[in-house]
């Protein structure tokens, strides 16, 4: 038997978001999410152009062409959120995302978090930040919980003791 530990469900979640990153066409930023809900993966997205676009590996990045800084302008962008196409894929295949918890490879921005807030998603789970404090005080509103990992590489630590004593594992 091993002695290495579990990650946590947050840990686990996380792992599969930045897989799911993996997929993204964006030449600046990957993003991934994952929306879950009882412990059951109910859609995941990445960031990219809508599809059947010309991706911007082909064409380049409109915003860096632009000049427009990280955070900023976000309607200047071909592509499509991450957390965005989580929510299409769900509604596009008749998942409720009532109650989910959103695990995202980055904070969510003011357009997302609106989004989410009105897909009523419970809580989100993010790892890198990202330059938009109004989408933090969007959340904190409306009730949504926050949490943020460690930025970098998701740790190797198992669950941690609350989560075991609840039996979450």
């Amino acid at each position: 038997m091993s002695c290495e530990k579990r990650p946590s469900l947050d840990e686990y979640f996380m792992r599969i978001a930045e897989v799911v990153s993996s997929r993204s066409t964006c030449l600046r930023t990957r993003v991934g999410a994952v929306l879950v809900r009882d412990k059951r993966i109910l859609s995941t997205g990445y960031n990219g152009v809508p599809s059947g676009m010309v991706h911007c590996l082909e064409l380049g990045c409109l915003r860096q062409q632009s000049n427009i800084p990280s955070g900023e302008r976000h309607e200047l962008c071909r592509a499509v959120h991450a957390e965005q196409n989580a929510i299409i894929q769900a509604a596009l295949h008749g998942v409720s995302t009532e109650g989910a918890t959103l695990y995202c490879t980055h904070q969510p921005c003011i357009l997302c978090a609106k989004m989410l807030i009105n897909a009523k998603i419970k809580r989100v789970v993010f790892k890198n930040s990202y330059p938009d404090t109004k989408a933090l005080e969007f959340f904190e509103n409306a009730g949504v919980e926050v949490v943020q990992l460690p930025e970098g590489d998701v740790p190797e630590e198992g669950m941690d003791e609350k989560e075991a004593k609840e039996g979450k594992a």
